[in-house]
């Protein structure tokens, strides 16, 4: 689980460019991605995935199409790892010669051949892409992807309408009721010009309790609030049903981990038990005050509203997002609301979340969450590369984050698009990257 062989393809060209000499381009090569990684640690490029190469030991061509990966110790995550964005392969005749943060030069199926930032970009159909399709036909399809950069989502939404636009990512307030109804589906109005499309994306949205401090909520109180409020209420009237109520763990639905029954679903007069035990040791109930940014205050306030009808009353401060940030990091704020997304597609990218070496303002720990027994079970879980013996280590490490309640996982959320009925092709993946190599336009 230490060595890591790659055996390159022989068909794969960098986009062309000028920098390349006559040919214009040339074939990928092993010494081309220690290149590439060797630019990650360079501290003059001061690249925000170095904590990708954490792990790795040493890294060499051993000729042109083989690359060699050694890892410091096992760490069954890492393909999925090394195929983040931050470890593509870049050539370095043309970010030595040019200005590659405009004219960015990699080997997939389009290149960049316009872009005025904030306003346009234009990709066209990159000849020397190596993919086929199962026809054998060379892939890409489109010859050109024109990208518009819209600030305003109503005016995003109002092109969609008029067909300037061929897909529409996401749900808005200003326009979510006038697409989807409270199901989540695309109203009758639009169901014979556009179609929906829906899968599970790999994040948590989850309040987040600090623990690290003589003021931190009660074990009693934190499971009053995970059985007091209806999370599947909260996703039918305040998402029109889009995404998953999280009654399960913390690793979210689409993962082999995930576990629906180990978690907290709507039960106010169970609630009201743990706040009766709670006051039978203490005299009154604290401050409970939940922190957010504006974004999510109708989420709050949804969470705050159903608190207050089994008896236990709670604030609500917004702050601005620089300022939330620097407050989470630093211990300042008791219970606020935060969101998870993966990195890679491993449940590890979640359980990190609570490794007692991850404290924060350093890691991800936000909740200063501690739990020996936890630490073990995550350090085994790196060092195990059978998958369905490491999949048993995740569920434990979940199951010990729902007893001790560090969080309250709310809802995994979905990837949504709108496409006109024009485009064909088109997917979506659970980790949202746009691939549209397969895409073709009727």
């Amino acid at each position: 689980g230490k060595v890591y062989t790659f055996v390159l393809r022989n068909d794969v060209y960098f986009h062309a460019n000028e920098d390349f000499g006559k040919n214009k381009t040339r074939k990928v090569v092993a010494k081309d991605f220690v290149y590439s990684l060797n630019r990650i640690k360079d501290p003059k490029i001061a690249s925000p995935g170095l904590w990708v190469l954490d792990g790795v030991a040493s890294y060499q061509a051993i000729n042109d199409t083989v690359l060699e990966i050694k890892l410091k110790e096992p760490f069954p995550a890492f393909l999925g790892l090394i195929s983040m964005k931050y470890c593509s392969v870049v050539p370095k005749e043309v970010i030595e010669k040019g200005d590659f943060n405009t004219t960015p030069i990699g080997t997939g199926p389009f290149y960049l051949k316009y872009w005025k930032s904030n306003i346009k970009m234009v990709f066209r159909k990159n000849l020397l892409y190596f993919e086929k399709d199962k026809k054998g036909k060379k892939l890409p399809y489109l010859e050109a992807i024109n990208i518009n950069f819209k600030t305003e989502k109503h005016i995003e939404f109002s092109e969609f309408l008029l067909g300037k636009l061929d897909f529409l990512e996401g749900i808005n307030d200003t326009y979510k009721d006038e697409l989807i109804n409270s199901n989540g589906e695309l109203n009758k109005k639009y169901a014979n010009k556009y179609v929906m499309i829906r899968k599970p994306y790999l994040n948590t949205d989850y309040l987040c309790f600090y623990l690290n401090n003589n003021k931190a909520i009660d074990s009693n109180l934190r499971k009053a609030i995970a059985y007091g409020f209806d999370k599947v209420k909260m996703i039918k009237y305040l998402r029109n049903n889009i995404g998953y109520a999280a009654i399960g763990g913390f690793i979210p639905i689409g993962m082999e981990a995930y576990s629906k029954d180990i978690g907290y679903e709507y039960n106010p007069e169970l609630a009201k038990e743990y706040i009766k035990t709670y006051l039978k040791e203490n005299k009154k109930l604290p401050l409970i005050k939940l922190t957010t940014v504006q974004n999510y205050q109708d989420l709050c306030e949804y969470i705050q509203g159903q608190l207050s009808q089994i008896g236990l009353p709670i604030e609500i401060e917004i702050l601005p997002p620089a300022i939330l940030k620097e407050n989470k990091s630093t211990g300042k704020i008791n219970l606020f609301r935060l969101g998870w997304v993966a990195d890679y597609s491993d449940e590890e990218n979640f359980l990190s979340i609570f490794y007692s070496k991850n404290f924060s303002p350093l890691g991800p720990n936000y909740s200063h969450f501690k739990s020996l027994e936890y630490d073990i079970l995550y350090e085994n879980s790196k060092k195990t590369t059978n998958k369905a013996e490491r999949i048993k280590l995740y569920k434990k490490m979940d199951q010990i984050i729902m007893q001790e309640l560090p969080v309250i996982p709310l809802y995994h959320d979905e990837v949504v698009f709108f496409l006109s009925k024009s485009i064909k092709g088109f997917d979506v993946n659970s980790i949202n990257l746009l691939n549209l190599k397969n895409v073709y336009k009727e």
